[in-house]
């Protein structure tokens, strides 16, 4: 699933993502240490992997789209 890099606070390693429809979804630190990023900035195109329904996803996953 593709979203865009909404807030990111480096301290915490968390942040939200916009879903394609502006849906905003947090993600916590592990998802994002899953990903091996190191930085993210706010508009950043990014892939995510998500569980659960759709009115309560859970990000697993946080990395940067490639084509």
């Amino acid at each position: 699933m593709q979203a865009t890099a909404y807030t990111y606070d480096p301290d915490t390693r968390s942040g939200q993502v916009l879903l394609d429809d502006g849906t905003p979804v947090p993600f916590a630190a592990p998802a994002f240490d899953a990903g091996g990023l190191r930085l993210l900035r706010p508009g950043q195109r990014v892939r995510i992997e998500v569980e659960g329904p759709k009115d309560s996803l859970r990000i697993t996953l946080v990395t940067l789209q490639t084509f």
